[in-house]
This record gives C-alpha cells, sequence and structure tokens, in this order.
C-alpha cells in the first residue's frame, strides 16, 4: 500500500529516535568509546540492521521513508529502487513494495564470474533509480553504488537513508558534487534530544556525546588510542 499521509519532518524525526533507542539500535558510551570501520573512537553507535527483527517498527519506518522520498523527490520521480549490499538491501525491498516499482539491488564489488556484474535484477537504460541505504555518515560509500547504477544507463539522483550522522559538514556537499540529493528520517541530534528527553543515558555520558557532535574530528583525536 503506498502511503499518503504521514507526521510532518520534525515528528517523523523525533519518532523515528525514539524507536532507535527502543530497541538499542543506539548506544552512547563515552568512558569506553567505541571503534569505528575506519579504526577511529566514537562515543555513539548506531546498527539499523536491527530493525528487520521488529515487525511493527520496520513497517512504520519505512512508512515514513516512502512518504519522506515522496514529499521531498515526487510522487512519480523514479522507476526503481536500488538497496546497497547488504544493509540497504531489505530496506530497498520495502520502500519498492510501497511505492509498488521494481527492486534491484548493487554489490560492492563484481561478483568475478557469469556476468560479472554488480546490479542484480532488471534496471534499464534510462530509468530513474532511488538508492536506499540504512544510513550515511560521510556520503563516500554511496558514490561507488550511483556509479555502478548509473553505468547501466539508467539515472540516480538521489538516496534515501534511515539514519544520517548529521554531523559531518562535507557529507551533503560529497554528495551534491556527484549529483546526488540525501533523503533521510532522523540524525544524531534528534536521537540525542529524545535521549535527553527520556534520560536514557547519565547526564556526563549526555554531555560528551554532545561534545563529540558539536567538534567530531577533535573529539576523535583527543580519543586516540595509544
Amino acid at each position: 500500500m503506498i502511503p499518503s499521509s504521514f507526521p510532518d519532518s520534525t515528528e517523523i524525526a523525533r519518532l523515528t529516535a525514539r524507536m532507535l533507542l527502543e530497541i538499542k539500535a543506539v548506544d552512547f558510551n563515552a568512558a569506553d568509546p567505541f571503534t569505528l570501520a575506519s579504526g577511529l573512537p566514537s562515543p555513539t553507535y548506531v546498527d539499523c540492521r536491527k530493525l528487520i527483527s521488529y515487525p511493527r517498527i520496520r513497517s512504520t519506518l519505512m512508512d515514513f521513508l516512502s512518504v519522506t522520498v515522496m514529499r521531498d523527490a515526487g510522487f512519480e520521480a523514479f522507476d526503481n529502487i536500488a538497496g546497497g549490499e547488504t544493509a540497504g538491501i531489505p530496506f530497498a525491498a520495502m520502500v519498492a513494495e510501497r511505492l509498488a516499482l521494481p527492486m534491484t539491488y548493487v554489490r560492492k564489488k563484481p561478483k568475478g564470474y557469469g556476468r560479472n556484474a554488480r546490479i542484480e535484477g532488471t534496471m534499464s537504460e534510462g530509468e530513474r533509480v532511488l538508492l536506499v541505504e540504512d544510513l550515511t555518515t560521510d556520503g563516500g560509500s554511496k558514490l561507488s553504488f550511483v556509479d555502478a547504477i548509473r553505468d547501466t544507463g539508467a539515472t540516480c539522483g538521489h538516496t534515501a537513508v534511515i539514519f544520517y550522522y548529521g554531523i559531518f559538514p562535507e557529507t551533503e556537499k560529497t554528495l551534491g558534487d556527484h549529483g546526488i540529493q540525501l533523503h533521510s528520517l532522523c540524525t544524531w541530534w534528534d536521537v540525542l534530544a529524545e535521549a535527553k528527553l527520556q534520560k536514557s543515558f547519565d547526564s556526563e555520558t549526555l554531555a560528551e556525546v554532545e561534545k563529540f557532535l558539536n567538534a567530531p574530528r577533535d573529539w576523535q583525536e583527543a580519543n586516540k588510542k595509544t
């Protein structure tokens, strides 16, 4: 079913943050920071993959993501919904179902045999493709997926994610320079606001997280493991 009437973007952000906190898909730990894939420390952690195990939450968030895309990009803006391997695949499938559109997925790299393709499913020249992912940090990982889509002759000028870090100012420029518009449901700022409201963490942890969000690179440099 195609969603058509939902809360405004501010309320969607608040509810999304609340859901992520409720299922512990996000965590704060300033005393013993998490190590990101980059090797850098962070007092924040998010795992949107957990959402697939919670039917009511995943259904609501996919409705939110679908209506956000339609409001921001247009109701007839896309011909194909593509998920990025691997976390984006289930969310792309659910968005495609809601928008009554074909679904494909993009491999991180060619599989090395057969057609050696990066696109699985049917994607045709000239199709307008929406790339769906679970989250974006600095936007860099999206570029390779978008290039693979464009290599088919299709166009891709939009990516939609559940969670956008919202703390690295270069992100939207990186995507914009590549001709990509970002659509998201919530950021770390929304999660922090909801965590404060719910008193999900102690005040000292929340203060340190806020310090990180205001100057993430400085915080990481000061908290590197030696």
